[in-house]
């Protein structure tokens, strides 16, 4: 054999091998969570705290999950040392938990799924309360509302409720804890019912004190305004009740338009009684066609209630698949317009229809599905054995008049920077009553995914890339969503959510002691120090 037709067969082995390993890198299921450190400081604020001199020793009559350690969140970024982590199961482990901290100086986070962004669910050398086991669902099909205890998962409510019923509104993934979703007034894929605040009826509140208040719109009204978004800082809720709906069964539809078309093409095919009963829109995150383009995906109802016979939820199919797309995307432009044709022309030959066309009216070749299958998704593709990198979530709110001018700016902003937009959607949210509100008027919002290098160097490409899409969103009279990183200013932070000080004053009224900590609320207070004093409500 010539060392020419040798070196080819070389290169082709190669080739072959270096494919292969590299669809199974891209591909394969996460061996553990990632913890890539800490982010030092936001704007210039240190995020560590010095360890106390002294540390009580662990009551032995808390239940335990781990005494000292560390935590970290979604992003792989917070690594942060705690005191311990108490599993609660019962109102009387909470209870127990926050008279063992009183008494010995701790200040104490609340924690469950741990998916935001910036240390909201814990602090340095904090005794944290892990909900997650404290998770009971009693649907009242009477009354059409299902009561849950914090640590239970949309997941596990769905299971609960189907067939019969569903959620009227949640997060637009089921992984989420419900005193999670309720601490940053979640909303989702349901644009008539908004966000959580429009369907959560009333929460009973652990105070600081320890005393449990049932609260609501009519009843302890200004503590319920505040712990709906009110990120864990005013007490521990221990249970809520949410409004329930019939599991209806829709018809799903997909329109290809230009993202410009989208604010008239949701007034007219969209809002109102009208319109489907679910959305979401995906924008490309094409180069050569970034947020241009929008698949708008739609959910008609044909039929009220959906068959007592259907099977069991399922879980997401094609997860490697889905990955691997997802993390291609990751290596250039090539891949990202790979992940946009897959998207507009491949995905439709794999949709899950879930009800027989036979028992919804007829529908002839429609796809059929439940309320529940839209929202039944665990996103496992998004999780990854990609120690190296991390991907961020971002959300930003716009009136909606100002959504075309925003658009373009955002792609003006993304289109200059270097990390890899890995998905961008469109959600719909209405004005949100409540003590820190991220709309005060009808808003679309733009939702990021966006990879970055778990570094400094991607740190700093993420800080300026967020402060950047922070400015332009405050020049359109927006505002940022703040369960995200902390690479926010100052100004900005003040800029989007003027009614800071009021908002931490009344903490204090409420945690005089403050008890209820976590990093997010000490760079609160910290970014708010020099702003003017509250005015009245």
């Amino acid at each position: 054999m010539s060392r020419r037709a040798l070196l080819g067969a070389a290169v082709g082995v190669g080739a072959i091998g270096w494919s292969g390993a590299t669809v199974a890198r891209l591909s394969r299921d996460p061996s553990g969570p990632k913890d890539a450190g800490r982010i030092a400081d936001v704007d210039g604020l240190g995020l560590a705290t010095p360890e106390p001199d002294v540390s009580p020793p662990h009551d032995p009559e808390l239940p335990w999950m781990s005494k000292g350690g560390d935590l970290n969140d979604a992003s792989a970024l917070s690594r942060t040392p705690v005191y311990g982590v108490v599993g609660v199961r019962s109102e009387q482990d909470v209870a127990a938990a926050l008279d063992f901290a009183k008494a010995n100086g701790l200040k104490v986070s609340v924690a469950a799924v741990r998916h935001s962004m910036g240390g909201h669910a814990f602090d340095d050398h904090a005794l944290v309360l892990d909900m997650l086991a404290f998770n009971g669902i009693a649907v009242d099909e009477a009354e059409r509302t299902v009561t849950v205890e914090p640590g239970a998962t949309w997941h596990d409510i769905q299971n609960v409720l189907h067939p019969r019923f569903a959620v009227k509104a949640m997060q637009s993934t089921d992984i989420f804890s419900v005193g999670g979703s309720i601490s940053v007034n979640a909303h989702g894929m349901d644009h008539h019912a908004g966000a959580l605040a429009g369907s959560l009826r009333t929460m009973r509140v652990m105070l600081p004190s320890g005393e449990v208040l049932t609260c609501s719109r009519e009843e302890n009204a200004e503590l319920f305004w505040h712990v709906l978004g009110g990120y864990g800082l005013f007490g521990v809720i221990v249970s809520a009740t949410l409004e329930i709906v019939p599991n209806a069964v829709y018809r799903t539809s997909r329109a290809v338009i230009r993202s410009e078309d989208f604010p008239g093409y949701f007034e007219r095919e969209l809002a109102g009684e009208g319109g489907p009963g679910l959305f979401y829109g995906h924008l490309s995150t094409a180069p050569g066609n970034l947020l241009e383009e929008m698949i708008v995906y739609r959910y008609d109802v044909v039929a009220e209630r959906a068959p007592l016979d259907m099977p069991r939820l399922g879980a997401p199919g094609a997860v490697k698949v889905k990955r691997f797309i997802m993390n291609l995307a990751k290596h250039g432009a090539l891949f990202q317009r790979l992940k946009w044709y897959a998207e507009k022309h491949l995905e439709p030959e794999f949709e899950n229809c879930t009800v027989a066309r036979t028992d919804a009216l007829g529908e002839g070749e429609a796809c059929l599905v439940s309320r529940n299958d839209p929202m039944h998704d665990s996103v496992p593709y998004l999780f990854n054995d990609l120690a190296a990198d991390t991907d961020i979530l971002h959300e930003y709110f716009v009136p909606r008049a100002a959504y075309n001018a925003f658009i373009a700016d955002a792609r003006a902003v993304l289109a200059g920077q270097s990390l890899p937009v890995l998905n961008a959607s469109v959600r719909v949210v209405h004005a949100e009553d409540i003590a820190l509100s991220y709309a005060r008027e009808p808003a679309f919002s733009l939702v990021l995914y966006i990879n970055q290098p778990a570094d400094g160097t991607g740190n700093a490409a993420m800080r300026s890339l967020t402060r950047a899409l922070i400015d332009l969103t405050l020049r359109h009279g927006g505002r940022f969503f703040l369960p995200y990183q902390l690479h926010y200013t100052g100004a900005q932070l003040l800029a989007s959510y003027p009614e800071l000080p009021r908002f931490l004053a009344s903490k204090r009224a409420y945690d005089p002691g403050e008890l209820f900590s976590s990093t997010f609320y000490r760079v609160l207070k910290a970014m708010a120090a020099g702003a003017p004093p509250p005015g009245p409500a």
